[in-house]
């Protein structure tokens, strides 16, 4: 299993001719665009959600109420990432679904990819309408910012609300059994306890 420092960024890892609509667990990491530490910060090996991180946690919560063939598993919100694990208890057949095959480019809507598409999506519209509402930033202030935002946590831009939030492929690990679903759920657990340990 790969760890914070060298998880791919750029490309996910597939398997080839794997179906990904198939029952099974999966071990996901998201990774906010450009590394920005967007979502909280770690104290005392706890993570510590800021408005930004609290609106992705709400958002993956949401899921388990739009997706009746999964559950969530362990899941961690850090710093600059996000990792979790998705159980896809049964496929979704429907017309609508055989048309797809047809006329979509796109995955049907319960596979692996489309369930991260859709929280991503939401998620983002969620956080640029809540930055651009209230003028909150997500990152350390710059001497230009008015008085008022000096003690805002993280570094702006100045229209924040139209950057990305997270960068466009995930990591993806397919769980093998037991033991690799218990290994990566104890690593899940772990990531703020070792995030120090792993930056320094």
């Amino acid at each position: 299993m790969s760890t914070d420092t060298n998880l791919p960024n750029r490309r996910s890892i597939r398997l080839k001719n794997y179906d990904y609509t198939q029952e099974g667990s999966y071990f996901i990491t998201l990774v906010s665009q450009d590394r920005l530490h967007l979502f909280g910060k770690i104290e005392d090996g706890k993570m510590i959600l800021n408005s930004v991180g609290k609106i992705v946690e709400e958002e993956w919560k949401k899921t388990l109420e739009l997706r009746s063939n999964i559950t969530l598993g362990e899941y961690i919100i850090m710093p600059d990432h996000m990792h979790m694990i998705i159980t896809i208890h049964s496929q979704i057949k429907s017309i609508a679904t055989e048309e797809w095959i047809h006329s979509n480019p796109k995955s049907p809507s319960h596979t692996i990819g489309a369930i991260i598409r859709g929280f991503k999506g939401a998620s983002t519209k969620k956080i640029n309408l809540f930055l651009n509402s209230t003028g909150e930033l997500p990152f350390a202030p710059t001497s230009e910012l008015p008085f008022a935002q000096k003690d805002l946590p993280f570094a702006p831009t100045t229209e924040f609300y139209k950057n990305k939030i997270f960068q466009r492929n995930y990591y993806e690990h397919i769980i093998r059994d037991q033991a690799d679903y218990n290994r990566i759920e104890q690593y899940i657990i772990d990531n703020p306890i070792n995030w120090k340990r792993k930056k320094g």
